[in-house]
């Protein structure tokens, strides 16, 4: 590939609804810039951004991949991007080294839930971007439609470039309404009309009926786009490759370079890479996407881990080009880069100089709402599962690996039930890893909700010296978060003072172990009153299990109760579905707390819910909003759980391995 400036470079994503068709247009802008090479298919497995097995077998992308385009002296970056929900923090990190983004539109199925959530995220990161309407080539679609659809949700400022020539079957190439006013008189008005919008003095001359110069019209578009003030929109079927070469020059012509973008820049001329993406290659190691900024970078550099504050020496230098890597010796301000084997670097950290250190802001990536508990298949899985999960989420940040220390459970966290199984199905293609999966057990509580009095004699002889514990003690409930609260009042030496200790260590492993069904108990107090003891059978082990069983005695008698962990939920859904979310939510024993519209459309919902009504909540909801849904949870606090349902769980606990 040749050598290309700053100003030459054009940092693209791809962002759409799932099935848009925004992976075969990346596969046919390579195509239609190499000019050698036949244009990958999504549908036959061989498109050259979706080359991940998992992405081959379900037909649609799950992670962010770089396509380098040389097109009119010019490199294109374009950085394909999953629009399943699932995986949108994909999209988030490839939006956040973009200068501008694409957002593509299925002429057939029309403005989708993925779009919308596109639009918001380009808003979120304050990038400039064009409607790219696809598929053009489909049965009953209309451009003009779609395109009108657009403006009517997103604002006047989104106007056609340009017009098919044709529609559906008849669907033959596009025509630019600048250099053809004529193919379309009324939308090369509205065309003009916006740019002229964006200047007062172009807006002066076109409202005195004067005609704007055509170097006029396309510095007007140029200014315009990159301020978010128009947002052109284009034509294109990616399958036949129709719109595709007209596309890349208005991305070469119009589309901000990095020299002139908004995106954002250290304090210094500095070196300054921001790791955008990290990959785990099974062959050569961890891969680490990057961006660069602040100053041309060398291979062979030594750079500084701005967060770690660590050296990292990074060796070869490489251009990402789908699932191939190729060698360059230096790599140029605002271009795209990747570097094999860095030790302490992570996805969101910045790689500059010690001297002049500058750390670039990361994404606040979304958290996660559906987990699974992994365990390994095999003895030999067992030792692999921790690296391999490791690695994973050092992959892919919206995984999140954590131990349960209340269930015992290792549990993987992601975005949604098919981004965590595709993870599962990735570490064992990468990492020869088999895990066995199942939903992770809810950490219940107990506790008990009555004061009660409780005696205890363990007395046990066997031939030589015995064993002798007595204890007395009264056990009342305590609020929320207190724990357990062991004290003594014991006086005259009834319990010898060298033995109480093992009296409340009894207790405590017994308050571990639960009584009901199992789960710790909580939010009791024990006040030791009295006892006895035996010059030559008690002992701190007689005392430690007086404690215990005492206390497992005292528990049953204080009417114990099953507590269940309860989460705040916010959920964001259309308005049109309000009605069967809240329908759904009352069988789960949710309590409404709230409701607040949220923009044009959409209502949020807080709620009060059992953690465990929530497990599967994230397929439901997709289900019953069409996947227009969306909703966070966090832990609040503990409550007791309906006799009815307490009943359910300690059945189905007994005999368990807790």
């Amino acid at each position: 590939m040749a050598d290309y400036s700053t100003t030459q470079i054009r940092n693209v994503s791809l962002v759409a609804h799932n099935g848009a068709g925004k992976t075969s247009l990346a596969d046919a802008f390579y195509y239609t810039a190499d000019g050698t090479n036949r244009q990958g298919r999504v549908d036959n497995q061989t498109s050259l951004s979706d080359y991940e097995p998992e992405e081959q077998t379900r037909g649609s992308s799950i992670q962010t991949a770089v396509l380098p385009c040389e097109w009119k002296g010019h490199r294109i970056n374009v950085l394909d991007t999953p629009g399943y929900p699932d995986f949108r923090g994909e999209m988030m990190s490839a939006l956040r080294v973009s200068d501008a983004a694409a957002l593509v539109i299925s002429a057939a199925a029309g403005i989708e839930v993925g779009a919308r959530q596109a639009w918001q995220l380009c808003d979120e990161f304050n990038l400039p971007r064009a409607i790219v309407i696809n598929k053009l080539d489909r049965d009953n679609t209309s451009f003009a439609e779609t395109a009108s659809q657009v403006a009517e949700l997103w604002g006047r400022q989104c106007v056609p470039a340009q017009v098919p020539d044709g529609d559906a079957s008849s669907f033959g190439g596009v025509v630019s309404l600048l250099d053809n006013p004529a193919v379309d008189a009324e939308a090369y008005e509205k065309l003009v009309e916006a740019i002229a919008d964006t200047d007062d003095d172009l807006a002066e001359k076109y409202l005195e009926g004067e005609d704007l110069s055509a170097d006029e019209l396309v510095e007007g578009l140029k200014a315009g786009f990159l301020a978010g003030q128009i947002i052109p929109i284009f034509a294109t079927s990616a399958s036949t490759n129709t719109g595709t070469a007209e596309l890349l020059d208005a991305i070469a012509d119009f589309f901000p370079s990095p020299a002139n973008a908004t995106a954002d820049k250290p304090p210094s001329d500095a070196i300054a890479c921001l790791v955008f993406k990290t990959t785990a290659d099974p062959f050569v190691g961890k891969l680490s996407f990057f961006r660069v900024y602040g100053a041309p970078l060398e291979g062979q550099d030594q750079l500084w881990n701005c967060n770690s504050e660590t050296n990292e020496r990074l060796g070869q230098l490489y251009r990402p080009a789908g699932k191939d890597t190729l060698p360059v010796d230096s790599l140029p301000v605002g271009d795209i880069g990747v570097v094999a084997k860095l030790s302490e670097t992570k996805t969101f950290h910045t790689l500059g100089q010690r001297s002049s250190p500058a750390l670039l802001e990361g994404v606040e990536l979304p958290r996660p709402i559906f987990s699974l508990a992994v365990s390994p298949n095999t003895q030999a899985d067992l030792d692999k599962m921790g690296p391999a999960l490791q690695r994973i989420s050092e992959e892919d940040p919206t995984l999140v690996v954590e131990r349960n220390f209340d269930t015992g459970e290792t549990v993987l966290n992601g975005l949604g039930d098919i981004h965590v199984e595709m993870a599962i199905e990735r570490i064992r293609r990468k990492f020869d890893v088999e895990l066995k999966t199942s939903l992770p057990k809810i950490a219940y509580r107990e506790t008990i909700s009555a004061v009660t009095k409780t005696e205890y004699r363990h007395k046990k002889q066997t031939g030589g010296a015995g064993q002798y514990g007595h204890v007395i003690m009264e056990l009342s409930p305590l609020p929320a978060g207190e724990g357990i609260n062991f004290s003594s009042k014991v006086v005259g030496g009834n319990v010898p003072r060298e033995y109480i200790p093992s009296v409340e260590k009894g207790i405590r492993a017994a308050a571990q172990a639960g009584v009901l069904a199992g789960f710790p108990v909580v939010d009791a107090g024990i006040l030791l009153l009295d006892g006895s003891s035996h010059s030559v059978d008690s002992s701190g082990t007689a005392f430690e299990i007086a404690g215990s069983m005492g206390f497992r005695q005292g528990v049953r008698d204080a009417r114990p109760l099953l507590l269940e962990p309860i989460v705040k939920a916010r959920i964001l859904v259309p308005d049109d579905a309000v009605g069967d979310v809240m329908g759904d939510l009352n069988t789960r024993r949710a309590r409404i707390s709230g409701m607040e519209p949220r923009g044009v459309g959409f209502t949020e919902i807080s709620a009060a819910v059992p953690a465990s009504q929530m497990q599967r909540y994230a397929a439901d909801l997709r289900s019953l909003t069409q996947a227009q849904g969306a909703f966070s949870t966090e832990f609040d606090h503990y409550e007791p759980v309906p006799p009815q349902d307490a009943e359910r769980v300690i059945q189905a606990t007994a005999g368990s391995d807790r």
